[in-house]
């Protein structure tokens, strides 16, 4: 029963559950993400290279003639697929660029930290501790 009640405290605490909020949203916006980029990006790109579906981009691995993905993973080829490297490619690329600008919009809504207050010695410039009767790089004797 400790145990239990350990794991509750453990999983009730507010970052745990801000940070699993956190997967849950993050995770429904990486397939909207995908969506976008599959749907919505890809296929101009795909048109201006010529009408090539670049989802359906692949390098077979073996002799065994294929033409779509979809045919060679039906019956087992290994493929290296381009395509879809390229789309979670740009997935990420989008998304580190959306959780960059919303944290930037963040950082302008946070507090300002006060810049610490460093004393140095007069002497040898070292930094000391406000509380310092001598300086621990050179030993000269501080003066207040």
């Amino acid at each position: 029963m400790k145990i239990l009640k350990e794991f509750k405290d453990f999983a009730m605490r507010g970052n745990i559950i801000d940070m699993a909020i956190g997967v849950i949203i993050g995770s429904a916006f990486g397939k909207i993400v995908s969506s976008f980029v599959e749907n919505i990006i890809m296929p101009p790109i795909g048109l201006l290279m010529g009408g090539i579906d670049l989802s359906n981009f692949f390098i077979p691995l073996s002799s065994t003639p294929v033409s779509t993905l979809a045919e060679a993973k039906a019956l087992g080829v290994p493929v290296m697929a381009i395509g879809l490297f390229l789309n979670s490619v740009i997935d990420f690329l989008i998304i580190a660029f959306c959780i960059f600008f919303t944290l930037k919009q963040i950082n302008k809504f946070l507090p300002k930290k006060a810049p610490e207050k460093k004393l140095t010695c007069e002497y040898c410039k070292e930094p000391i501790n406000e509380q310092a009767t001598r300086c621990p790089h050179c030993t000269a004797q501080l003066t207040k």
